[in-house]
């Protein structure tokens, strides 16, 4: 698909030079002599809009008010191009919300280069909108990492770090110690740490879980102190100052 521009000048002569030019850039050019004969159009399908400012009726900076306080064009980039050169034009035009502000007289190479920088910024700024939802909706589906201290769980990458490096469990150690991390402050018997730990078909002995948890204590250098044993009852992972 072509990108659309359409030129809006009161200087007939302006338009078609302009026209001319960027046609021969490939693209779909179309103009307008006045703001309101602008206003009359369909501008929706245009990708950017070069403006004059000083026109008979409503000026530039009044078309471009009106596009900016509508939701379907509000994104949509302008271009002021006028004889008004003074610092407090340019000033007014950018803050009405223009991309960018050119001077008459200008070179044609400058203005299609304008053209080009402001049309290439407004892609990329249209792609970065488009993929925020599905990178938010990728983000979603990952789960928070699990942080005590200089103690860290990525259950997405199923990697632990202990001080910013990363040590190595099993698989049934790194479950021990999630479930733990995740339920701080608290003994859990043999029987409830099996049932949120080991799937329900595999038997376990207490044998079985001490040997795990006497290992991954060893693994988490001092932090194995914060897994604490209650004799008859259990174990936790109690957070310590």
């Amino acid at each position: 698909m072509s990108t659309r521009l359409l030129v809006i000048d009161d200087e007939e002569s302006i338009c078609e030079i302009l026209k001319y030019n960027l046609q021969k850039e490939g693209y779909e050019v179309d103009t307008a002599y006045s703001a309101e004969e602008a206003l009359e159009m369909d501008l929706t399908p245009y990708d950017l809009f070069i403006v004059d400012i000083m026109m008979e009726r409503l000026s530039g900076f009044d078309f471009a008010k009106r596009l900016r306080n509508s939701i379907e064009m509000e994104d949509v980039p302008i271009i002021f191009c006028s004889a008004l050169n003074g610092e407090d034009d340019t000033v007014m035009g950018l803050n009405i919300g223009a991309d960018d502000y050119i001077t008459k007289p200008f070179k044609i190479s400058e203005m299609i280069a304008r053209v080009n920088a402001v049309l290439r910024r407004t892609q990329i700024a249209r792609r970065a909108r488009e993929a925020a939802p599905a990178a938010a909706a990728a983000a979603s589906d990952l789960e928070p990492q699990i942080v005590y201290q200089g103690l860290r769980i990525d259950p997405n990458d199923k990697v632990c770090y202990l001080d910013g490096e990363k040590i190595s469990l099993t698989k049934t150690e790194f479950e021990i110690l999630a479930f733990f991390l995740n339920r701080r402050n608290r003994i859990y018997s043999r029987e409830e740490i099996i049932r949120h730990v080991w799937a329900d078909d595999v038997v376990v002995t207490n044998r079985t879980i001490d040997t795990n948890i006497t290992r991954l204590r060893k693994k988490i250098g001092h932090y194995g102190n914060n897994i604490e044993t209650r004799l008859g009852f259990g174990y936790g992972f109690k957070e310590k100052d």
